[in-house]
């Protein structure tokens, strides 16, 4: 492969990729313009879909993390003489950024994998244009609600993954290094600010936008066939973990570098 080659096809990336940033920020801008007109039945639907499915695997994911930070962090503290601050590491380390990364990807794989395939399938079944026939937007009866439906619950399953991800972190320092509830929970009261939930919030809505809108897109531009709508996916699942973490970067200077 010659070095012709090689530029000829990272400039066909370069390009499509640019195409693909435009499309979905059209798709965003066209849904942030239409949430208006999202019937509150079809959101909470879709909001009561979205904790459903989400919490099982949100709840494990979380207890784990916590237990493993705590198993981590616990025994360390205790021989240098620092246990009292086991309970603040582990629930800043939850609220800052662990429980909206969690949360996030959980979505990413499992909310926004339906999304895409749902939307997908529309697509390549030819109900999207038959809505569009009918003079009603795809934007305003199939994206707007959902993305509404996850800007709004990722925030709650973000506070959920922190709960249980102390609640985790606490059992752990508790029973592994006999430190106290009473210690735990005041250095927990002790070290997090009212700010670093905040800035999980912030975090979940945006991851929440994230998924939605990539999720939406990819099913909107499925190609023909099973296979295009696998691709859809997939592709959806990928494209929305990897704006994540680097969202949490840009974020976590924002709120907690600048804005802390």
């Amino acid at each position: 492969m010659g070095l012709k080659t090689i530029c000829a096809y990272l400039g066909r990336r370069a390009v499509y990729a640019f195409q693909a940033t435009g499309r979905i920020m059209n798709l965003f801008f066209a849904t942030c313009s239409a949430l208006s007109k999202a019937t509150p039945r079809e959101v909470l639907r879709q909001m009561a879909k979205l904790g459903a499915d989400s919490l099982p695997i949100v709840s494990m994911t979380s207890m784990c993390t916590g237990m493993v930070l705590s198993v981590q962090t616990a025994k360390e503290f205790v021989r240098f003489g620092a246990a009292d601050s086991v309970g603040g590491i582990v629930a800043i380390a939850m609220a800052r950024e662990l429980a909206p990364i969690l949360a996030g990807v959980v979505v990413a794989g499992r909310i926004g994998a339906a999304i895409a395939a749902e939307i997908g399938t529309m697509k390549v079944t030819e109900q999207i244009d038959a809505l569009r026939v009918m003079a009603t937007s795809p934007t305003q009866y199939l994206v707007a609600p959902r993305f509404l439906a996850i800007v709004l619950m990722m925030p709650i399953l973000v506070i959920y993954a922190n709960l249980v991800g102390d609640i985790g972190g606490g059992f752990v320092a508790m029973n592994y290094a006999g430190i106290g509830s009473h210690m735990f929970i005041e250095s927990i009261r002790g070290f997090v600010e009212s700010w670093d939930l905040v800035g999980g919030l912030i975090k979940g809505a945006v991851f929440g936008a994230i998924i939605a809108v990539i999720g939406c897109h990819k099913g909107l531009n499925a190609q023909q066939g099973a296979e295009g709508v696998g691709k859809a996916t997939t592709a959806s699942v990928v494209l929305s973990i990897i704006l994540i973490f680097i969202f949490n970067y840009f974020l976590s200077v924002m709120l907690y570098v600048h804005g802390g």
